[in-house]
């Protein structure tokens, strides 16, 4: 088997977006620097390469603590395990740095900035559920009003 067909997947559906590659391939290079195409679609391979090694590490890691879902300390462990333990200290501190980001976003979190009680959580659920099921019908059916569960009522 070809090591870039991945689980059924084409080497096409296992890339790197190229544009963001390259960008990021000139970022760090000093600007009198070329890089010819060819090297830039190696680079390109041994990032997709370093991905399927890291996430085929994580996922052993993972197994072997009997967890179904591949958690930052997996990927940290599998960085050790392959002998990259020199970046995890980075790796970490680049991951901290990512999650304090995409808290501030207004993508962040789908609770950021919502002060809610457990059971005003409840209520807006239902009457989510409620509307929806509305939709469904086409608008035939009322929306339960907040605090009552039309599951109780059958």
């Amino acid at each position: 088997m070809d090591p870039m067909d991945i689980v059924g997947k084409s080497k096409e559906d296992v890339s790197l977006p190229k544009s963001t590659m390259c960008k990021i391939i000139k970022e760090m290079l000093p600007p009198d620097v070329r890089v010819a195409r060819d090297a830039q679609d190696l680079l390109v391979e041994c990032c997709v390469e370093f991905i399927n090694l890291l996430s085929s590490e994580s996922n052993e890691v993972c197994n072997r603590e009997d967890k179904k879902t591949i958690a930052p300390e997996h990927v940290l462990k599998a960085l050790e395990v392959l002998g990259f333990g020199e970046y995890i200290e980075e790796v970490y501190a680049a991951y901290e740095q990512h999650k304090l980001d995409t808290l501030d976003s207004p993508k962040g979190g789908k609770f950021s900035g919502v002060e809610m009680t457990e059971e005003e959580a409840v209520a807006e659920q239902q009457r989510m559920f409620a509307e929806a099921r509305a939709r469904m019908n086409n608008g035939l059916t009322k929306p339960a009003e907040p605090g009552t569960d039309p599951a109780v009522d059958s």
